[in-house]
């Protein structure tokens, strides 16, 4: 066995259905008194019937979180948490709220509590990504990681089944990712394995059945396995384009992860061969040439919209991402090549399967 390096991540979590409902003792146990509660816009209601439960505890509810926290909106939630001298964020939603709430952080070292409504796994890591003039900056901070997560899987029964299947594919990229990642470890990917096999037979059961709690579980339980794995080794290709397709184009977050993990594999699929093996028996696949495919039948199956174009990506985009990436590369196994970059993006602009040209 190689050599290897690995840190446990210093997270409480309390998983289970219900378990939202304790959000009160476990702040109180904690110590935290004055509660900066973080949401969006469309999640202000949740928050408002959240803050109600907490009594006191809540300063105000700040729903002003959006996609890829853009520079100017950390801003503003640093100066109003430094003016309400709270002494907890406590973020509940998605990567959107989670964000915000990291952004308060970075500045102040406020301790987070995150109750996540969604598959994104950021509240499982200590990254952080700040948009600023159309260009997306990833980080990490010991102190914009957690101290307290909550999964409560009854908090995603009214999560579409739309956005259940892209942001449980987006759960399924952190943990596809951490296989071939630069520091990967066997610890990681033992969580990588389960997180992936878990959600690839939960997810097409749930879009049949989104009321089953017992699925919903098991999401939550392979999102957070994933999230563990994002948070404890690097990033590569996949993230990449991500983050070049969102802080450029302000596209979806889930669903541009949902729709470029299959040529992500694709592209890397020779590139570590332990790694895709491992991957390619994960999801019950015969050989490595088929995993993006593979992958983009998933996506069909949990009826995820296939093509970026429908997501507003400009159709000069593909070749400017590519060229992007290429100029300021992540890490990843195989070397980067803008030709064929360039003809991935244009099939996943098209929404058509990823093939080799």
């Amino acid at each position: 066995m190689p050599k290897f390096y690995y840190q446990a991540l210093p997270v409480q979590v309390y998983f289970g259905a219900g378990e939202a409902k304790r959000t009160q003792d476990i702040l109180k146990q904690a110590g935290y008194h004055k509660i900066l509660l973080i949401a969006t816009p469309g999640q202000q209601k949740a928050a408002e019937q959240l803050a109600r439960q907490l009594g006191d505890l809540t300063v105000t509810v700040y729903a002003h979180a959006v996609m890829h926290v853009p520079a100017e909106v950390a801003g503003q939630a640093v100066q109003a948490a430094q003016e309400l001298q709270v002494d907890c964020c406590l973020a509940l939603g998605g990567g959107s709220a989670i964000g915000l709430a990291k952004a308060i952080a970075l500045d102040t070292h406020l301790p987070i509590v995150a109750i996540p409504t969604t598959y994104a796994g950021s509240e499982m890591t200590p990254v952080y990504g700040i948009t600023e003039n159309q260009l997306k900056t990833t980080g990490k901070a010991a102190q914009v990681l957690p101290k307290i997560v909550i999964y409560d899987p009854a908090l995603n029964l009214n999560l579409p089944t739309e956005i259940s299947a892209c942001s449980g594919m987006n759960a399924m990229a952190h943990a596809v990712e951490a296989l071939y990642a630069e520091n990967k470890n066997p610890v990681i990917s033992l969580m990588a394995l389960e997180a992936i096999r878990c959600l690839a037979t939960a997810l097409p059961e749930l879009v049949q059945h989104p009321n089953d709690i017992q699925l919903r579980e098991q999401v939550s339980y392979g999102a957070w396995l994933a999230g563990i794995c994002l948070g404890s080794v690097g990033m590569a290709i996949h993230h990449k384009i991500c983050h070049s397709l969102g802080g450029t184009f302000n596209l979806p977050h889930a669903q541009t992860h949902a729709i470029m993990l299959a040529y992500s594999v694709h592209y890397n699929r020779h590139a570590d061969v332990q790694a895709m093996d491992q991957l390619a028996a994960a999801l019950g696949v015969d050989s490595r040439e088929e995993l993006g495919r593979f992958i983009y039948q998933l996506n069909q199956r949990l009826q995820i919209p296939l093509a970026l174009k429908d997501l507003g990506l400009p159709e000069h985009a593909p070749a400017d991402i590519a060229r992007m990436i290429c100029d300021s590369p992540y890490y990843n196994p195989r070397e980067y090549d803008d030709d064929e970059l360039k003809q991935l993006l244009l099939q996943a602009y098209a929404g058509l399967p990823p093939a080799t040209l």
